[in-house]
């Protein structure tokens, strides 16, 4: 018979928590004349110079959609009400190469009202593209993977 203090006892790691990141797929125009806002990364930065959802990460204390409302405003120079804000999508990537561990998560959020005129603050640029053109950006020279994974989802904005 075997007993407790007979079986070896293996640690497992403590869990680590995925980084959760937000972005905005944000729309003017609809059905077919729909545009979406993407932003490129700054050069020097992970993944310079691809085009990507604006957003950023969400820091403890925060929900999703006041931290992607607080980093609209700080990227763009709009004012965003959470409450505006629509769940879209997700993506979940592997761990990043800034060491963590827990991987990624990406929430993307669709929004069509906001106060401002969207400009590149932190990004190289900003830009508006089509909804069914997301698709033709989506490529490993363009953009970062988990936002080429959003843009599939994000097409339906065109609909």
């Amino acid at each position: 018979m075997i007993t407790n203090a007979d079986a070896a006892v293996t640690p497992h790691p403590a869990p680590t928590m995925p980084l959760l990141v937000v972005a905005a797929a944000l729309t003017r125009g609809a059905g077919a004349e729909a545009e979406v806002l993407l932003q490129q990364r700054p050069p020097g930065k992970h993944h310079g110079g691809l085009w990507e959802f604006p957003g950023g990460k969400v820091e403890p204390g925060e929900t999703p959609a006041s931290a992607l409302a607080r980093e609209l405003h700080e990227e763009l120079g709009i004012v965003i009400d959470p409450l505006a804000l629509q769940p879209l999508g997700f993506a979940t990537g592997d761990p990043d190469p800034d060491g963590h561990r827990g991987g990624i998560v990406l929430l993307l959020y669709h929004c069509m009202a906001w106060q401002g005129e969207p400009r590149a603050l932190e990004a190289a640029a900003v830009r508006w593209l089509a909804a069914p053109q997301l698709v033709d950006l989506a490529a490993p020279a363009t953009m970062p993977p988990l936002d080429r994974a959003l843009c599939i989802t994000a097409q339906i904005l065109s609909c």
